[in-house]
């Protein structure tokens, strides 16, 4: 039996016996409850023996609190094995992967009569536009287990892609898990998926609508499930087809220990269960380019000619007092030039424009006066900030340097790129009069709007579909993206683009609000979202920083991280970064409010010490947790966010 403990040190299974009265319920899977320490504790039923090796007496299971299995093998495999990736507990994953029991939603749907809904009738082909995807579809059908990246066309109906992957596999009799980042693209992918009858499982969802509709994939009556980032744990039977959309999106991370990552659970799964794995987007994370380089999977993108036909035209330009000069009206909006023409063109035709502004709170960086190349350390290629005078400090390891040199011009002269005030609804709507101007972001996030003479303003990922596209885009303040203090600034930069200019008609503009010469605004041009990654990949290998190796991130207390590092077995050639203080306001849950301020050690190995780096961290945190050690340290492994 394995108890729901928060304790890392009580993470193992314990030998209960069986009362004869619960003989028949208490079966591999189903949820009983115990007593453990005098308290009485739930837990699972892993396994049922004739014997046990403990000499003591045994204690008797109290009560079975179902006679459902809800922890399949398959299921349990797949939390044991994240688990040891991310150094955390198996009782941690098991409350993301199994939601609360609801007595009366189990009574009623075990009542029930399954319905047995007929096959749907394969669809003439999946993804047959781009090369190699017909393969993969056929490959999936024949239970190959294929593992591919597709690079999404620009305007593609990804949605109805995945829907028609999901009904050539579920035709097979297989069944298909489809995961996407956030609600208004699940809704796209419900509408896409309707004629499949997918259980939908989202954290909008109440309690017992989100129970009912799990129970329903694990009683197998439900061929595809489709949902947030929990859903990659849904227990489906004989699963055939594993898809991701957009993994590059922070809302794919776990924000609860131990913090897994959702395309890492999804490869994972596909891997325990030969089930075929699509991860698929406009943009393409370095991360899911290490996959193709290492062979792990194959590539599905369209031909070149293809792209440029799909493609709208899209042009980078400086946001300069330059450029802002040549036009007035284009001042006042605080608009290039280019992209004031390109959006008047388009509202003249009675076309909608898509205005993309970044969000406000973006930390302050440093980068070159001369030629804003962002400051890096030169010891960890972390983030300089100013430490006094001159001199800077790296906000990763702490490293000073007091003559920090541009690389790329010699310049001596740093300047903070800070985020100036947003573009206002208001300001669009006096430079372009008689326009509607809406907004869509924060909490009033619009998932559709109206054709027509209109502007969209909209933040990152808040940009609605609009019918037939939008005329142009304008992604503005290029610089305020691309010079945060972040190693993944211009990835991210590339993919919040990426996935405006997918909404674009292919006959529409789009105005990037950045120097044409920077690697990302190439990369939109090009529609080359693969190239950006590689050499993304290759730059972090250089610098020795994620997917290249593997990291982790211990955050708490100076002593206690400092312990929890000291006490680690870890690898040999092992890198100990830091530590450094984290931003204000940043709290670790167990680590009091009023003590010592929380900071961060990093802890760098190879890409082949993942596993063990992962499993020293994780037996120190057990010795600490056995002596009562200090306050709790938070162990994250490969963090989207370093600094």
């Amino acid at each position: 039996m394995l108890p729901l403990l928060q304790v890392s040190h009580l993470d193992r299974e314990f030998d209960y016996l069986v009362p004869p009265e619960l003989a028949e319920a208490a079966q591999p899977g189903v949820r009983v409850r115990v007593r453990f320490s005098g308290r009485l504790v739930d837990g699972y039923l892993l396994e049922r023996l004739p014997r046990t090796e403990h000499e003591g007496r045994l204690a008797p299971l109290v009560r079975v609190i179902s006679p459902l299995p809800v922890l399949t093998p398959a299921v349990l495999r797949l939390v044991t094995e994240v688990a040891a990736r991310y150094a955390g507990t198996r009782a941690d994953v098991l409350r993301l992967a199994i939601p609360p029991r609801h007595a009366r939603v189990e009574k009623a749907l075990l009542e029930q009569d399954p319905v047995e809904a007929a096959p749907p009738a394969p669809p003439d082909g999946a993804l047959t536009e781009y090369a190699h995807g017909a393969q993969f579809a056929a490959a999936a059908v024949g239970g190959r287990s294929p593992r591919a990246i597709w690079q999404a066309l620009p305007g593609e109906a990804w949605a109805v892609r995945l829907a028609e992957l999901a009904a050539t596999v579920v035709a097979s009799g297989r069944t298909a898990l489809l995961i996407v980042p956030d609600q208004a693209d699940l809704d796209r992918l419900a509408a896409a998926c309707a004629d499949l009858d997918p259980a939908v499982l989202a954290a909008g969802l109440g309690p017992s609508a989100r129970y009912r509709r799990w129970l329903l994939a694990r009683l197998g009556r439900a061929r595809v499930v489709i949902g947030t980032r929990s859903a990659a744990f849904a227990p489906l039977p004989d699963l055939g087809l594993v898809a991701l959309w957009d993994d590059g999106d922070e809302s794919l991370v776990e924000p609860r220990a131990p913090y897994p990552h959702t395309r890492e659970v999804l490869a994972l799964r596909a891997h325990q269960e030969s089930a075929a794995l699509v991860i698929g987007g406009f943009a393409r994370t370095p991360e899911s380019q290490a996959l193709v380089d290492a062979g792990w999977a194959a590539e599905i993108t369209a031909p070149r000619e293809l792209v440029r036909q799909r493609s709208p035209r899209i042009v980078g330009v400086a946001d300069s007092d330059t450029a802002l000069a040549r036009d007035p009206l284009a001042r006042s909006a605080r608009l290039p030039a280019a992209a004031f023409a390109a959006a008047r063109a388009a509202l003249d035709a009675d076309r909608p424009v898509l205005v993309q502004v970044p969000r406000r709170g973006y930390a302050p960086a440093l980068s070159c006066e001369r030629c804003r190349t962002p400051a890096r350390c030169r010891r960890c290629h972390g983030p300089l900030e100013q430490a006094s005078g001159r001199v800077l400090r790296c906000r990763w390891c702490a490293q000073v340097d007091a003559a920090y040199r541009c690389p790329t011009c010699g310049g001596t002269t740093m300047r903070a790129v800070i985020v100036g005030a947003m573009r206002t609804a208001e300001e669009l709507g006096r430079a372009f009069p008689g326009a509607v101007v809406t907004t869509s972001g924060g909490e009033s996030v619009l998932t559709e709007t109206a054709a027509g003479r209109r502007i969209v303003v909209a933040t990152p990922g808040a940009e609605p579909v609009v019918e037939g596209g939008y005329g142009a885009a304008l992604l503005l303040d290029g610089w305020l993206l691309l010079g945060r203090a972040d190693l993944r600034a211009g990835e991210e930069t590339l993919r919040r683009w990426m996935n405006a200019t997918a909404l674009v008609a292919a006959d529409g503009t789009v105005v990037c609000g950045a120097d044409a010469g920077i690697p990302a605004v190439q990369a939109l041009i090009r529609w080359d979202a693969a190239g950006f990654a590689a050499s993304e990949l290759a730059e972090r290998a250089e610098v020795g920083f994620p997917p290249a190796t593997h990291l982790a991130a211990l955050d708490g207390v100076e002593a206690d991280v400092r312990a929890l590092a000291d006490a680690a077995a870890l690898p040999d050639g092992a890198e100990v970064l830091g530590p450094v203080d984290l931003p204000p306001g940043v709290r670790v849950p167990g680590v009091p409010d009023d003590g010592p301020p929380p900071c961060r050690l990093l802890v760098r190995v190879a890409r082949r010490d993942g596993r063990a780096l992962a499993r020293a961290l994780f037996l120190a945190q057990v010795g600490r947790s056995l002596r009562r050690e200090g306050d709790p340290v938070r162990i994250q492994i490969d963090p989207l966010r370093i600094g």
